[in-house]
């Protein structure tokens, strides 16, 4: 399939897991795609990905938190490409903790990132979609943001505001063209949860507890969440937006 067939999409959080596989399946489906992350070598491994399954990736690193970093992107993908018609927000953390635990590094370091960062992302990038006749921003939040889990305090009122940021973008800007949808991954594969599971006092237990929070007996792959994404970024969802999607193994059925 070719939905994403002469449609320019920037990808935030582009070097590992969920966004990783978000650049694969958007190249796949005809998209141009720019990755933009923090961590270069990463980037470029993407890119290599990328290359290997007949596409090419236009990579920025720059950092979310820092509004001069994100204006420099998107002023590079303006200048380079002369347009964006998809937004995925992938970049974020997860810290763990209750609220009461949580120190207020933590709580600033959270909602920099995944919240403050995205913001910067689409009040930059949505002036470029109405510009070019509307587009499609996919947020990636968590069932965590309508539901919290345990232990993730932080994380889960970052996730809830992703929501709303969200739910506020498609109803203030859908008579210009543009489509707003949240996704609600549940427990997904990515180096960034190994590395949760290994820092736990027992990893074993650790992964029997993620898994038995699933119905459905596994976690998600990072390619499932892409397959949703590419879905909201093209054409065929036109129908569709201001939700939060979950996708969640049965999680919070």
């Amino acid at each position: 399939m070719q939905r994403l067939q002469g449609k320019i999409a920037l990808v935030t959080g582009a070097g590992a897991g969920i966004g990783e596989q978000i650049c694969y399946r958007f190249s796949e489906e005809g998209g141009t795609v720019i990755g933009m992350d923090l961590n270069d070598e990463a980037l470029q491994r993407v890119a290599a990905g990328v290359q290997k399954r007949g596409g090419s990736l236009h990579t920025i690193v720059a950092d979310v938190s820092r509004e001069a970093d994100c204006r420099r992107a998107v002023d590079e993908v303006r200048e380079r490409h002369g347009a964006v018609h998809a937004l995925c927000n992938v970049a974020g953390i997860v810290d763990g903790g209750t609220l009461v635990d949580a120190s207020e590094e933590s709580w600033q370091r959270s909602h920099d990132i995944n919240v403050k960062g995205m913001w910067y992302v689409c009040r930059l990038v949505v002036p470029l979609m109405i510009a070019s006749g509307g587009g499609s921003v996919v947020n990636i939040s968590s069932v965590a943001g309508p539901f919290a889990v345990k232990d993730r305090g932080v994380y889960s009122v970052t996730k809830a505001a992703v929501i709303g940021l969200t739910k506020s973008l498609a109803i203030d800007f859908i008579g210009q063209g543009i489509r707003s949808n949240a996704i609600c991954p549940g427990t997904v594969e990515t180096p960034s949860w190994h590395g949760r599971v290994n820092q736990a006092a027992d990893p074993e237990q650790a992964l029997k507890d993620f898994i038995a929070r699933q119905p459905m007996g596994r976690v998600g792959q990072p390619q499932e969440i892409a397959a949703l994404a590419a879905y909201l970024a093209a054409d065929e969802s036109a129908y569709v937006t201001g939700q939060a999607i979950a996708i969640d193994g049965g999680m919070t059925m």
